[in-house]
């Protein structure tokens, strides 16, 4: 049976970086790529695929927030974001499903986390994880919350870890349903975005 292709909405501030990634994309059999209207099309068919939204930015300032904001008014529910390691950090707390650095932004890198995006499965790459441990551990200690119970913590650190759903199951012996409603009561209760959002909350929380 052939693997159902992924419809990706690209958007780049730049007309160069939006012909590349549409060049890149536009010969990978795993995505299709969408126009305006077929992203109106797609979101308002609630039963088809989940589409993913590929913005690559400079800068986090007025532009990049506002293309951000435009994929959300679109309904597009996972963003993929390709920048400078200073605007991935800033991302994680806009919510974006999964960054990559522009450095890294290879054909076959781009696919992958788009894949990951659309299966709700990303996490932080491991340089910018270390870089926002690294401005955590610079400021001063939170109390602690108890707002996370034991085995939500053993799934956010695994998370942080750069683990997939798939391979915190196996970690943990659970299923992998059970990986994903743990996530997903996380992120319900404390109104945060997606598994990354909920990381960097935790990290910043002083929680795992």
């Amino acid at each position: 049976m052939t693997e159902q292709r992924i419809p990706v909405w690209v958007q780049a501030l730049d007309p160069l970086s939006q012909v590349g990634l549409v060049h890149t994309l536009r010969v990978r059999p795993e995505v299709c790529l969408l126009s305006d209207d077929e992203l109106d099309v797609l979101v308002a068919r609630r039963t088809a695929p989940p589409g993913v939204a590929l913005v690559a930015v400079d800068a986090l300032d007025a532009s990049a927030i506002q293309v951000l904001r435009e994929v959300t008014r679109r309904g597009c529910q996972r963003t993929v974001l390709i920048g400078g390691d200073e605007v991935l950090l800033g991302a994680v707390d806009l919510g974006v499903s999964g960054v990559l650095r522009r450095a890294d932004a290879t054909p076959d890198r781009v696919v992958r986390l788009v894949q990951a995006a659309a299966a709700n499965d990303v996490s932080l790459p491991p340089v910018l994880l270390g870089r926002l441990l690294g401005t955590v551990s610079r400021l001063p200690a939170p109390p602690k919350q108890s707002v996370l119970s034991d085995r939500e913590t053993q799934v956010l650190r695994l998370v942080a870890d750069g683990k997939d759903t798939q391979e915190i199951a196996r970690t943990l012996s659970y299923s992998e349903r059970t990986v994903k409603n743990v996530l997903h009561d996380v992120t319900s209760r404390l109104q945060l975005r997606n598994r990354s959002h909920a990381v960097a909350y935790a990290l910043r929380q002083g929680l795992i």
